[in-house]
């Protein structure tokens, strides 16, 4: 890249850097020149990413946090619904909390005795833990008694495709396969969660997303970047790819965490949400650049 882009691009991207130079006016700028689908930064973000991560078993979509415009992409029919594990929690959390009054429970995750992917367990758990460790134990005890119902007005509000109407306990928490959602929509969920971040629910749900990144399954995002951190959220589904694989690992990212600009959606093939993770980490690190 030239060094004249080079500059340029680094400009564009000074919030994602969160240099001392940053301020709120090259914020503003930053978010108005990446809303143009031509503008230097959507053509310098979209040469970097799909020049450098052209593998198959890769692929990622990049979206403006402020106005939802799609800004690179290399995912085929990322509007066709698929299972997509724990991404789904976030929301669960959201639906749960609203009918008790954004009050959520502390819980006793033992691992495999009671339902969860870390064999010997994550202890004494709240939400803000689960949602960074993805802790299956603690939102299966979150959905006994949860059905679709309870579920469906907030994936409608939230533009979520709907789960079916017999659905519950560990096919809503993302364990099973039966609820498909599109990748673009839940993306655009992300970005709405974003928006009520002060608001009971999306706040734990947001804190949780940052620890994720600092030390639970999204942890090398932040490990990779070298000027600012993330909220992250992984999650492991069933591959939907011709040729198949025990799973797939997805990764949403929001950069930077405490005020986000970007979304970097991401999907390994054949690889858990935690590696998925390296994947992403090594993406959002070479925009810093």
């Amino acid at each position: 890249m030239a060094a004249k882009n080079k500059i340029e691009l680094l400009l564009l991207i000074g919030v994602l850097a969160m240099t001392p130079a940053s301020t709120p006016s090259s914020a503003k700028a930053f978010a108005e020149n990446a809303a143009s689908g031509n503008s230097r930064f959507a053509q310098s973000a979209a040469n970097i990413l799909q020049r450098e991560f052209t593998g198959r078993d890769v692929s990622f979509f990049l979206l403006d946090v402020q106005t939802g415009a799609l800004l690179a992409s290399r995912w085929d029919n990322a509007h066709h619904s698929i299972p997509l594990g724990s991404l789904v929690k976030p929301f669960i959390a959201l639906a749960y909390g609203e009918e008790h009054q954004f009050r959520y429970p502390i819980h006793s995750c033992r691992g495999d005795a009671t339902g969860c992917w870390l064999p010997h367990g994550h202890g004494e758990i709240d939400i803000t833990a689960a949602i960074a460790d993805s802790c299956n134990s603690y939102f299966r005890m979150l959905t006994t008694g949860m059905t679709s119902a309870d579920v469906i007005p907030l994936a409608t509000r939230l533009g979520l495709d709907l789960p079916a109407p017999d659905l519950s306990g560990q096919d809503l928490i993302g364990v099973g396969n039966r609820w498909l959602i599109s990748p673009l929509h839940i993306a655009h969920a992300y970005l709405e969660l974003n928006r009520r971040r002060q608001q009971s629910g999306a706040r734990e749900v947001i804190a949780g997303m940052a620890q994720s990144a600092r030390q639970g399954t999204g942890a090398e995002v932040d490990r990779a970047l070298k000027h600012s951190s993330a909220l992250v959220k992984t999650g492991t589904a069933a591959c939907t790819h011709r040729v198949h694989a025990p799973g797939d690992g997805f990764v949403v990212a929001l950069v930077p965490a405490e005020q986000p600009e970007l979304l970097l959606m991401v999907r390994v093939h054949g690889v858990p949400g935690a590696k998925a993770a390296l994947t992403a980490g090594r993406m959002l690190s070479r925009m810093e650049e």
